[in-house]
């Protein structure tokens, strides 16, 4: 087994570090915010005082932070990841942010002859906390392989894209998928309510059809019980559709419907869901259409 350290213990991370701890990696964990490790002590995770306390002995340090600022804070700042882990380590960079953020990243590691993958997940809370991740990872084939047993216990599956940063933008293009789901759904049930057919019946057909989604079964059924609770918040929704426009009008590809969905994540945000699940987008499209999707 191997000596694995987390670095970020929200949602995701505490999901992988107790994940790794059950597959008897030996765990050490560290987070900005003190006092997070909780139960993960209990079940046998050491928490560092420091970053370079957290790092010093690690084979693998794994990191899943917010935006682009966090990376650039935890893993490039002054005193951060880049700057003390040892040059034995093999780092992954579990996030969702900019392939220009990844790119910095790698660059100040390489410059350290540390190895790295960017390695950015799919699923959320229930799928952190059941080891049921999807991983796309991008980085040279010796790197994936020694990286590949640890990431396989904290996931469904691993997925080598390919060179370094293809994993994040791969990520980007999953993040896209999702967003266009999301605003398919609730523009279908805003016009389903509208044109008076029985929600129900309506899920009940998008559930056997050849265009049926675990989103549209797990999110149709919430947004039927008014459950908006969070496992991916809203406001990382908002921030990944705008690293998803940024990163399309790069490459002039056009991503009209992000464009739309866009504008309901922010309608939602201006109402005071940010912290609610990302499905609260579908709450926008329903005040605009006028309808009630719990009725």
């Amino acid at each position: 087994m191997a000596r694995v350290t987390v670095i970020g213990l929200g949602t995701m991370g505490r999901g992988m570090a107790a994940n790794l701890l059950r597959a008897d990696h030996d765990v050490t964990v560290w987070n900005r915010s003190a006092g997070r490790a909780g139960d993960l002590l209990e079940h046998g995770a050491l928490e560092a005082a420091s970053i370079a306390d957290a790092v010093s002995n690690a084979e693998f340090v794994l990191y899943c932070l917010s935006d682009d600022a966090a990376v650039r804070d935890v893993a490039l700042g002054a005193d951060g990841i880049a700057a003390v882990v040892p040059s034995t380590t093999v780092v992954v960079d579990l996030s969702t942010i900019s392939p220009e953020a990844s790119a910095e990243a790698r660059e100040a590691f390489e410059q350290r002859g540390v190895r790295f993958l960017d390695a950015p997940v799919f699923g959320s809370k229930g799928e952190a906390a059941a080891g049921g991740l999807w991983i796309v990872a991008g980085g040279d084939d010796e790197t994936m392989r020694l990286a590949r047993p640890v990431l396989e216990a904290i996931s469904s599956s691993v997925h080598h894209m390919g060179g370094s940063g293809t994993g994040v933008r791969m990520k980007l293009v999953g993040n896209l998928i999702v967003a266009s789901q999301l605003l398919a759904l609730g523009e279908s049930l805003s016009l389903a309510a509208k044109a008076g057919l029985d929600l129900d019946a309506v899920l009940g057909v998008l559930a056997v059809t050849d265009f049926r989604s675990p989103i549209f079964d797990g999110v149709g059924a919430a947004v039927r019980a008014g459950d908006y609770s969070p496992s991916f918040a809203l406001a990382l929704m908002q921030k990944d559709a705008r690293l998803i426009t940024a990163f399309a009008s790069e490459l002039d590809a056009p991503i009209r419907g992000v464009s739309v969905a866009a504008g309901y994540i922010d309608d939602a945000m201006d109402a005071g869901y940010g912290e609610e699940n990302a499905s609260a987008l579908i709450k926008a499209i329903a005040a605009r259409a006028g309808v009630d999707l719990t009725r």
